[in-house]
């Protein structure tokens, strides 16, 4: 099983980001090889990657260094993608 890294750049009070954080640790033992990250946009490492990856609404999700969504996450497609890395 491949080793996956997911990262969530989730902003002060966003509802979306507290949604899919949820989600997130609902299923999360579901995936041993997920290294889950929940990086704030106004750290010097969210500003960075917000600018890397023109994220313009959070949560902003990035999977293996490659940007998967912004706003809202489609759930099940998520999960696909992360079986199909898997």
């Amino acid at each position: 099983m491949k080793k996956i890294i997911l990262q969530e750049l989730s902003s002060p009070g966003c509802h979306d980001c507290k949604v899919f954080e949820e989600f997130w640790h609902s299923v999360e033992s579901q995936f041993p090889n997920v290294q889950y990250q929940n990086i704030s946009v106004i750290s010097p490492e969210g500003m960075e990657m917000v600018s890397k990856y023109m994220i313009l609404a959070s949560p902003g999700i990035v999977i293996n260094g490659e940007l998967f969504s912004t706003g809202g996450v489609n759930q099940k497609k998520l999960i696909d993608k992360i079986k199909e890395l898997s």
